[in-house]
């Protein structure tokens, strides 16, 4: 009986230690608004945050193309001890002189210097390093528009997935209440048992869509949570869905040319561009001369207590006049590059201005979906009413209800669908203009 009820005690503790695991994994569900999980998204996606280090990365490149232009100093100490085969100077031995010198000690110590003094190449380079930044910057807000975008459709998506679930939980309210109304009337004789087989078969229709509804709700959380890149024991819940069946208002600018100002692809090429053409420049300038002032200055001797201080200063003025066709190569190279950024900016202002375009048809038909999928959501319902009352009064069996239950459901699918594509088409107007951050941010 003892080992009984040790067995019985350590069974107890086990359940207890693992459900209380269970418990810490869990955490709180975290209730978000559309706009703070973008802004979640934007702080913590892993596409943004490398945006953001290549922006840093950038400065760092700028500061290094600038030190090229600052001064540069050093200390240096060396103490060398040297020995001299004299033949080798001289390519043979001469007589009377020893074959070789010392060994000798050399000190040296100090400091040294140089600056640039004109050469345009390293300025040019600071000036493309600096557009560089620019462009890296748009690139950064390219990364930042499209995570917005995507948080927001996905948002959308599970917002859609919740609506179909509270639509089909409606509906499977609905057919248990059409089915015990069956059954009511079969016991009173004024129905048939057909009647009754007939509401019990849309019944598990309805369940089964329910099932299918709330896997879809679930799996689009999953996405979303990945997107905002949560702890996997993280779970969301949305806090807009009862906006899903509003339709805000839309005010932004919708012009091709806003576009083109605001989209950060284009931004991104244009900086490209005007470090290409820094670049093209630079190549071209090298044929220029440059000058420099280099120096030292320190205490130099046989060794340390015979050392006397010592200096060395020098400009340098240097001509290029043959480089093997170097300079003309980076000069061509810089002007196919340019070539390249132009053909890349038609391409991307002619898918813009298509963007734009589409996004501004679709949300004007999205708008009048809406409204149609309203109105027959309304008819559906009276449909539903009247079927039913006419099966109560016994003057039709049910088969008016259950395509009435059907009619109903479809109009639910459409007006689900219509107010999705209304609420995606806003966000891809506000994605084609460029401004889906600030419209989803504030």
């Amino acid at each position: 009986m003892s080992r009984t009820h040790r067995l019985i005690r350590m069974a107890v503790l086990l359940a207890l230690t693992s459900s209380s695991s269970l418990l810490a994994q869990e955490k709180p569900a975290l209730k978000l608004t559309l706009q703070e999980a973008v802004r979640m998204a934007l702080r913590q996606n892993p596409e943004v945050q490398i945006a953001n280090l290549n922006v840093v990365e950038s400065l760092e490149d700028r500061t290094i193309a600038r030190s090229a232009l600052l001064p540069q100093a050093s200390i240096q100490a060396s103490d060398a001890v040297t020995r001299r085969n004299l033949e080798t100077f001289f390519g043979r031995r001469i007589p009377g002189f020893p074959q070789h010198i010392g060994p000798f000690q050399t000190f040296q110590a100090g400091p040294g210097f140089s600056a640039p003094i004109f050469d345009l190449t390293l300025w040019r380079q600071l000036q493309a390093s600096s557009h560089n930044v620019t462009g890296i910057r748009a690139q950064e807000l390219t990364v930042r528009e499209r995570t917005a975008l995507l948080v927001v459709s996905q948002y959308l998506g599970c917002l859609r997935a919740a609506a179909e679930v509270q639509a089909a939980q409606s509906r499977v309210q609905l057919a248990l209440a059409l089915y015990d109304q069956a059954v009511e009337l079969q016991k009173q004789g004024i129905s048939t048992a057909l009647d009754t087989l007939r509401s019990n078969v849309e019944l598990q229709n309805e369940k089964q869509r329910l099932i299918v509804a709330e896997t879809q709700r679930n799996t689009s959380l999953y996405g979303l949570e990945q997107l905002l890149n949560l702890d996997p024991h993280q779970s969301v819940d949305l806090s807009d869905e009862g906006s899903f069946f509003s339709m805000p208002e839309f005010g932004l600018e919708e012009s091709i040319n806003s576009a083109f100002a605001r989209r950060p692809e284009i931004k991104a090429l244009v900086a490209q561009e005007t470090a290409a053409h820094l670049r093209q420049k630079a190549a071209g300038e090298e044929r220029l001369p440059r000058v420099s002032v280099d120096g030292n200055w320190g205490y130099q001797g046989t060794s340390v207590p015979a050392s006397i201080p010592a200096y060395e200063f020098a400009v340098t003025l240097q001509v290029p006049l043959f480089t093997g066709g170097r300079i003309h190569a980076e000069t061509a190279k810089a002007g196919i590059e340019l070539k390249k950024i132009g053909r890349q900016m038609e391409e991307t202002k002619s898918r813009v201005a298509l963007e734009v375009k589409s996004a501004v048809e679709q949300l004007n038909a999205a708008r009048n979906e809406v409204q149609v999928a309203n109105l027959g959501v309304k008819l559906a319902n009276d449909e539903v009413s009247d079927a039913r009352e006419r099966f109560q009064a016994g003057v039709a069996n049910n088969i008016e209800v259950i395509t009435a239950q059907d009619a109903l459901a479809r109009a639910n699918d459409n007006q689900i669908a219509a107010l999705y594509r209304y609420n995606q088409a806003r966000a891809d107007l506000a994605h084609a203009t460029g401004q889906i951050e600030n419209l989803y941010t504030h």
